[in-house]
């Protein structure tokens, strides 16, 4: 009760606040955005072009565990997170707070889950991260990047997002519920670094899990 009471009151918060505390919106507000669907990349600040990756990168984290987490609970997994494309944490944060505790997992994995579940999808999504971290650090204008912070709301509201991603990973139990359908305990080495390392440790938690279905023949 706690647990989903208080995802409640973050997602509540978080609409409140972009609502009513964020930059107000401007002409210019969507304009990365319009820019990112228009394909013109090179007028993009690479922090914000990154920053907006990133994002899809914690909504591909995030379904690494949700759609194994999905085949135990009542909720459709996959409508929460279809939506979290066009909203991100809008649409997650539901399913967090609504989910069940749950440490089983049941049936055979299907082509999807089997992407999911695979380690190599884990390195895959590191490089990949690594890469839009260099060019952020290397390319990026950082000054007008913290200026859009301050004035453009959609800016404003995608770094704020990429926040609560790295807050939420650990907060339910849907981590610790990850690591003992394959047999990890939450004191673990692995769990502390998902925990504790934002954005690389959980990536590095994907690399290095054991497999759903590895784990379950393991203990037949």
């Amino acid at each position: 009760m706690v647990r989903s009471l208080t995802l409640w009151l973050i997602w509540l918060g978080f609409i409140l606040y972009l609502l009513f505390l964020a930059p107000p919106l401007q002409a210019d507000t969507l304009q990365p955005l319009q820019s990112l669907l228009a394909g013109k990349l090179p007028s993009i600040n690479p922090v914000i072009l990154s920053l907006f990756s990133l994002v899809g990168i914690w909504l591909l984290i995030y379904s690494c565990l949700i759609f194994a987490d999905g085949r135990m609970q009542s909720l459709p997994a996959w409508m929460f997170m279809l939506a979290s494309i066009a909203t991100g944490v809008f649409a997650l944060i539901p399913y967090l707070a609504l989910r069940q505790p749950n440490q089983s997992f049941s049936g055979e994995k299907d082509p999807w889950l089997a992407v999911l579940d695979s380690q190599t999808t884990g390195i895959v999504l590191s490089i990949s991260t690594l890469i839009l971290m260099l060019y952020a650090i290397v390319w990026g204008d950082w000054a007008s990047f913290a200026q859009e912070f301050l004035t453009n709301r959609f800016v404003h509201g995608m770094s704020l997002a990429f926040c609560l991603f790295c807050v939420l990973f650990p907060y339910p139990t849907l981590l610790q519920d990850d690591m003992a359908r394959r047999g990890l305990t939450p004191n673990s080495q692995l769990f502390h670094l998902a925990v504790w390392v934002p954005l690389l440790g959980p990536l590095a938690y994907l690399c290095l899990r054991p497999s759903l279905l590895a784990f379950r023949f393991g203990n037949a």
